[in-house]
């Protein structure tokens, strides 16, 4: 455990990031999963409204740096193609 004060307190900023990052993350895993399931059900209104939120948690997740640029734009294009395949 740290003795300084100021390292005590990026220990507790750190962890309260780490968290909140987790969680976004499971968020995003969800809305990609919500995309296949609509794809799989053959859904297309359902698929593109899907695609348009898990757009935006990618986008949201990059900015915020939880994720890496080209984890980003590799699951959009993935996503692209999997609703592209019910036009």
């Amino acid at each position: 455990m740290a003795n300084i004060k100021q390292q005590i307190k990026r220990i507790r900023t750190n962890e309260k990031s780490r968290l909140a990052n987790q969680s976004f993350k499971s968020s995003l895993k969800t809305a990609i999963k919500a995309v296949y399931a609509a794809v799989e059900e053959k859904n297309v209104e359902k698929a593109t409204a899907a695609l348009s939120y898990a757009y935006k948690k990618l986008d949201k997740a990059e900015s915020k740096k939880i994720v890496h640029k080209n984890y980003v734009a590799r699951h959009k294009s993935e996503l692209a193609d999997a609703v592209n395949t019910l036009k």
